[in-house]
């Protein structure tokens, strides 16, 4: 072997044990992005206008690794049709929202007479609880006041895209990004959504 084989052949070992490292030193920062991210968890604060929010930092992870940790959250996103090698972003986010009422009860409200409320209230007072595993509703009802509390959980997935070229039966590069958003409380109906990616 001539000594320019030699120093060839060096430089490739070199060059390929450099691209190694290198990836060996992303994927190390990476990893512990995210478990600095897992520790810090959620912080949940109100906007100068007073609406609630939440702040949390981003995680970063492989195909391989969302296959093997969030396996319903892949069933999802397929469920919508896409595939996982054109999926940029996930994100999830869980809602609560709760109201408490003291409602005043008059004959003319009710359209019954005072006699007819006490044969159907009577004297006392009467609880109802109904709830499902999205919702509660739970409440006393009262000779002249409805006390009602509603409690609703929903968590909303989004999905960010890429929509391929079609070229008969090919597909190909990227024809655009499209954001997906879904509810996993069957009593919602999303109503508005938008996406905007500053550059």
């Amino acid at each position: 072997m001539t000594r320019l084989t030699s120093s060839i052949l060096l430089l490739v070992a070199v060059v390929v044990l450099g691209v190694s490292l290198w990836h060996l030193g992303r994927d190390n920062r990476r990893l512990k992005e995210n478990v600095a991210t897992l520790s810090e968890g959620v912080t949940y604060y109100r906007t100068r206008l007073g609406a609630s929010a939440a702040s949390v930092a981003r995680m970063q992870m492989t195909i391989r690794e969302l296959r093997e940790q969030r396996e319903r959250d892949i069933d999802e996103i397929r469920s919508l049709g896409l595939r996982l090698r054109r999926v940029q972003s996930y994100a999830t986010a869980a809602t609560l929202a709760t109201l408490h009422l003291n409602i005043p009860i008059s004959a003319d409200s009710a359209q019954l007479s005072y006699n007819e409320c006490d044969s159907v209230i009577g004297k006392t007072q009467y609880r109802f609880d109904y709830s499902t595993a999205w919702m509660r509703v739970w409440g006393i009802i009262r000779r002249d006041t409805l006390m009602l509390d509603y409690r609703s959980v929903d968590t909303l997935h989004q999905v960010i895209h890429r929509v391929p070229r079609k070229f008969l039966f090919f597909r190909f590069g990227t024809k655009g990004i499209r954001q997906e958003v879904w509810s996993s409380n069957p009593h919602t109906r999303l109503v508005y959504s938008e996406y905007i990616e500053l550059r």
